[in-house]
Order: C-alpha cells, then structure tokens, then sequence
C-alpha cells in the first residue's frame, strides 16, 4: 500500500512585535527631561551583534539637557541644532541596522522552525509508517494463524461428528447381543446351558459398552478442546479487529497534511498521553497469542490422533468380538445339528427295532397260539388213554411219549410266554426311547432354530467397520 506523504509546510508567521516606544521629542532630548531608552523587544533569540547594536543606539541617545533660557531669543544655538540632527541621524542609522538585524534573525529563526516543524513531521509520518508496518505484519500473522487455528477446528468437529454417529452406531450391536442373550434363554431341556456362545455374547455385551464410555469420554474431550479453540479464535479475531482498526486510524494519521482545514487544535493535551501499552507489550501481547493459538493447534493435532486411534481401536474390537461370537454360533449350531443328526439316526434305528419287536411279539402270541393244539392234542391223548381197562393202562412208549410231548410243549409255552413278556416289556422299553428322542429331537430342532434362525438373522445387520468409525 503507498502512502501520499506531503512535507511542504503551509505555516504563516506571524511578524507582529512590540516596537519601542519613541515619544522623545527634539526638545526633550535638548533638555535633558527624557532619555531616548528603547523598549526591549520581546524576541525568543537575538544575536550578540543585535544586543551591541542596540547597546550602542541606547548610548547615543543620551544628551545632555540644556538649561531654560530666559530671554525671549531662540534657547536653541546652531551647535545644539546641528548636534540634535547629528543624534537623531545616528538614532536612525541605528535603528535601521537594529531592525535589519532583527528581520535578519527573525527571518534565519523562522527558517530554522520551518526545517524542525518539516523534520519531527517526516519522522512522525516514518514512525507512523513503520507502525503501520508492524500492523500488517502482527495482522497477516494473526490472520494467517487464525486461518490455521479454524482448519484446525474444522477437522476437530468433523472428528466430533464421526464420534457422535460412532457412538449412534454402536446401539444397534448392543440391542442385538442383548436380545441374542434374552432369545437363548428360551431354549429348553438339557440344551439350556452355559456354553461358549453364552460367555461370548456377555462379553461382547461388555466390549460394547467399554467401547461406548471410551468414545464418550474421548467425546467430551473434543467439546473440551473445541471450546478452548474457539476462546482462542476469540481473541485472535478481536486482536485482528482492533488491529483493523488501528491502520485504518494510522492510515489516515499518515495521509494528514498541514493545509488541511478540516485540522483542528486539541487544548487539553493531557488526554492524548493515555496509552495502555508500549511497542515491547503491544507486540509480545499479540505474540502470546499466536503462540497460544499455536499451543492450541498442537493440543488440536493431538486430540485428533487420538480420537481416530480410539475408534480405530473401538471398531477393531468390537469386529474382533464379533468374529468370536460368530464362530461360537457356529461350532454350537455344528454340534447341534450334529447331535439333532444322531438323534434322528438313533429314531430311525429304535423306530426300526420297535417294527422288528412288534413282528417278534406277533410271531411269538401266534407261535404260542399254534402250541396250544398240540398240547391239547396229547393232553386229549393221555386222557383217552387212561380209560384204557384193567392191565391195559399200561406205562407203555406212548404214554411216556405223550407225557414228554405234553411236557415239551408246556416248558415251550412257558419259555415263548416269557419271551412274549420280555418282548411287550422291550417294545415298550423302545417306544419311551423314541418319545424320549422326539422329545429331544425336538428340543434340538428349537435350539437350532433360535441360534441359527432368531441370533444368527439379527447378527447379519453388524455395522461395517467405516461405520463404526463414524463415516456415513
């Protein structure tokens, strides 16, 4: 920026001063009644030469006064006449040198004010300028720190969003490791146990919410630093204002001349003495803050590394837990299926026995129903033959015969009706078997479908990791 700078001085002098007061006449000088003594004037410098001048006038002034003559002829002889001429001749040539060495000196001094007036002025407007200087140097700093500082906290606030929809996102895997854990408790029977997908679960319900306080309190540690910015931001912006302001009023201090008319005179200049600060305050005032703002950009830097640390480490985490409960599903869902497996193969082999056992049960009433006509065959047999007369009931081979085929088939039938209760006992034995695997066939079908279909389905909408690191 170039500055109209103007030296010239419109300055006037004012070339009125008291003259000596010359009321001596001729004959009061002839007299002797008043002494022609000039009046001193009131100059600020004189030379030594004007005070001799002016020494030598005073001097030659001085007359003897003649006494009153008492006739009526002329009092005045021609020598006094021609001395009266002589000493106001002298008296002029005096004054005329006197007031030439005045004008001279008068002349010399108002020069010489001149050249002081135009030298302090010059200096005055150099300091000004040097001034306006340094303002635009602490202003392009502060200004140049100042756009630094809101980047800065520009980047912060976007850390502080992702925070908030960090946090936002992890509600979701909280409810649906909390509602797996409230869905397994509705399994039944024996599959009701404390397993490994249990453990898990409770634990990523505890790595959640751990990562939840980590990001809250690293949250609040952003509110922190963002208000420490923005007090910072403050008080640069009200230094560059008032730096502002100070060049516009040193601008026009500086383009001031002395012709303008619009200048006026300030009485009372006390009031113009009151400062607040000196040139080393005012620029160590204005390098505490940048370096304040700098400190605070620093902190700034660190609280953004840290917070993407912390949901780096929050997402990283919780994916770890999640990959853990996910292979806990699924050994358990393997074992469950697997065990539902061999249970059903056990059913089908019990359902097999149990047809097996039910043809051996009706084999075993209609082989026992095919005994009984034997056994009463012999047993008619015997009884016809004991009505045999006299010597004729005879032990003879058939008699002994029949009472062993009687026997033989008895023991038969005892043996078959003991093998047919065993069998009624062993199919009933099979048939509580197969209610029993039913039983826990449908227990494994439940627990099947509440991991598999219940907590694996609500399990597939996990965050991904972007989001878990607050992108959107």
């Amino acid at each position: 920026m170039e500055f109209v700078r103007s030296t010239q001085p419109c300055f006037q002098p004012n070339t009125a001063f008291v003259l000596p007061n010359l009321k001596a006449t001729t004959k009061d000088i002839i007299k002797g009644n008043i002494a022609p003594t000039p009046c001193p004037l009131p100059l600020p410098r004189v030379s030594s030469r004007g005070r001799e001048m002016f020494r030598l006038r005073a001097a030659d002034t001085k007359m003897t006064s003649p006494k009153p003559a008492m006739s009526m002829c002329s009092e005045i002889t021609p020598e006094q006449w021609a001395k009266v001429n002589a000493a106001n001749y002298r008296r002029s040539e005096n004054d005329r040198r006197f007031a030439e060495t005045f004008r001279k000196d008068t002349l010399r001094l108002i020069h010489a004010k001149d050249q002081f007036t135009s030298k302090t002025q010059s200096e005055s407007n150099r300091w000004i300028c040097e001034r306006i200087g340094d303002l635009t140097f602490w202003s392009g700093e502060g200004k140049h720190e100042s756009e630094k500082l809101m980047k800065e906290t520009d980047m912060l606030k976007k850390i502080k969003i992702r925070l908030d929809h960090a946090i936002g996102e992890m509600v979701g895997p909280l409810q649906v490791s909390e509602e797996c854990l409230c869905q397994r408790q509705k399994r039944i029977g024996v599959d009701l146990v404390h397993d490994e997908v249990e453990k898990e679960l409770i634990q990523e319900v505890r790595v959640i919410k751990t990562c939840q306080e980590q990001l809250e309190r690293m949250r609040d540690k952003v509110k922190k630093q963002l208000e420490a910015d923005r007090i910072v931001h403050l008080i640069l912006e009200k230094d560059l204002d008032d730096k502002h302001v100070a060049f516009e009023i040193d601008t026009r201090c500086y383009k001031m001349i002395t012709c303008n008319s619009s200048i006026q005179s300030i009485g009372n200049l006390s009031k113009l003495e009151k400062t607040v600060s000196v040139p080393q305050s005012w620029a160590k005032f204005s390098e505490d803050n940048i370096v304040r703002s700098q400190a605070e950009r620093v902190n700034t830097r660190k609280v953004t590394e840290e917070a993407e640390r912390v949901m780096a480490s929050t997402s990283t985490d919780m994916w770890s837990q999640y990959y853990r409960v996910n292979r806990a599903f699924t050994n358990r869902i393997a074992e469950t299926t697997e065990a539902k497996n061999c249970l059903q193969y056990h059913m089908a082999k019990t359902l097999q026995e149990i047809f097996q056992t039910e043809h051996t049960i009706a084999d075993l009433e209609h082989t026992i129903s095919n005994k009984k006509k034997p056994l009463q065959v012999a047993q008619n047999r015997l009884g016809e033959r004991t009505k045999r007369p006299n010597m004729e009931l005879c032990k003879d081979s058939p008699h002994t015969m029949l009472m062993s085929e009687v026997q033989h088939i008895q023991s038969t039938l005892s043996a078959l009706s003991q093998r047919l209760a065993e069998a009624v006992a062993m199919l009933q034995q099979l048939t509580d078997t197969k209610s029993l695997l039913e039983e826990e066939l449908f227990v494994k079908a439940h627990s099947l479908f509440i991991d598999q279909e219940r907590c694996m389905g609500l399990r597939r909408a996990f965050p991904s990791s972007p989001r878990l690191v607050g992108y959107t």
